[in-house]
């Protein structure tokens, strides 16, 4: 998911009771699990400054994330790419529409410098969508994927990107440049795809994913759901069941958190016990990794899924070694 979320309606994760039960007098009052602490310290706040240095920013802050200080930590951080005005209007999202600036070609190697200086282990890049461009903005995200493996080897990378609106050669820019991760969120189940994304198609982002697996079999491809719009649990369910047939590696589940009381609305919360069921389910589907629970994020231990799961990280960890 796109992650955008509000910072105030966040505070910790003790406690969690699958057993509660919401106010009907106040049926989106947030349970006692949807809680985490915000982020502080040294370590953050010098991450903090070098994002400013070098005009860069973070979906980890430009969302204020639940995790940011965990990830932070682990040596993993989700890069915003091509501005701050998307060309689509979804209902979730907090991220400014309109007609975006000129892409920053220079960009790419920004980001790259910063991976370098916060000597990550693991990258993110994402983007606002670029509809004004035949290619939405493919070529950005190959650039960076290939600055990035030049100053900083080592380092896994992830690319959460827009479906280009089906576009293949867009797609095929992309995977030129071998990401060890194709994430493409779609976000909510088909019957609600005009209400929560209006410019988006469920089938644009099927096919993103299947034709990532086909020009690459060796990328992981990932995708997401936010839960709490309106869908039915049989409705997320036979989503799963699509992401899998269109061979989907990875999957993220998470509760939606209203950014603004102008952005939609929740309709309720799931708890920590549906979480953990629809992570049965979604094993039991054949996805090789499914990170379920109410804070979960698309980037959420994204790290951890390379290391384990990609071919692609083993290959060039083991090529950069000496041969004894």
């Amino acid at each position: 998911m796109t992650d955008i979320i509000n910072p105030a309606s966040i505070l910790s994760t003790e406690n969690a009771d699958a057993g509660w039960q919401p106010d009907p007098a106040h049926p989106r009052r947030r349970p006692p699990w949807i809680k985490v602490r915000a982020p502080h310290g040294e370590v953050f706040e010098n991450l903090q400054s070098l994002m400013r240095s070098k005009q860069l920013h973070t979906v980890c802050e430009e969302a204020q994330c639940p995790n940011i200080g965990e990830c932070w930590g682990r040596g993993t951080a989700t890069f915003l790419m091509m501005g701050d005005t998307c060309t689509r209007s979804c209902g979730f999202c907090d991220i400014k529409t309109g007609r975006p600036s000129p892409l920053d070609w220079a960009e790419p190697n920004r980001v790259a410098e910063a991976v370098r200086a916060m000597n990550l282990r693991h990258v993110v890049i994402t983007s606002v969508n670029r509809d004004e461009r035949a290619d939405g903005g493919a070529p950005i995200f190959a650039m960076v994927i290939r600055r990035i493996r030049q100053l900083q080897p080592g380092c896994s990378i992830e690319v959460l990107i827009p479906d280009f609106k089906g576009n293949e050669a867009a797609l095929r820019i992309v995977m030129d440049a071998q990401p060890e991760i194709l994430n493409h969120n779609v976000e909510t189940v088909p019957r609600l795809f005009k209400k929560v994304q209006p410019q988006d198609h469920y089938e644009w982002a099927l096919a993103t994913l299947g034709n990532a697996k086909k020009m690459d079999p060796l990328v992981l491809t990932k995708s997401g759901i936010m839960l709490g719009l309106g869908e039915t649990f049989d409705e997320v369910v036979e989503v799963m069941r699509d992401l899998a047939s269109c061979g989907v590696d990875i999957l993220t589940l998470g509760q939606y958190l209203q950014p603004s009381k102008s952005h939609l609305a929740i309709d309720r919360y799931y708890t920590p016990h549906e979480f953990d069921r629809l992570k049965e389910i979604g094993m039991e589907l054949g996805f090789k990794w499914v990170e379920a629970g109410p804070l979960v994020r698309s980037s959420y231990k994204a790290d951890q899924q390379v290391r384990e799961l990609s071919k692609l990280n083993y290959i060039r960890v083991h090529e950069a070694q000496p041969a004894e």
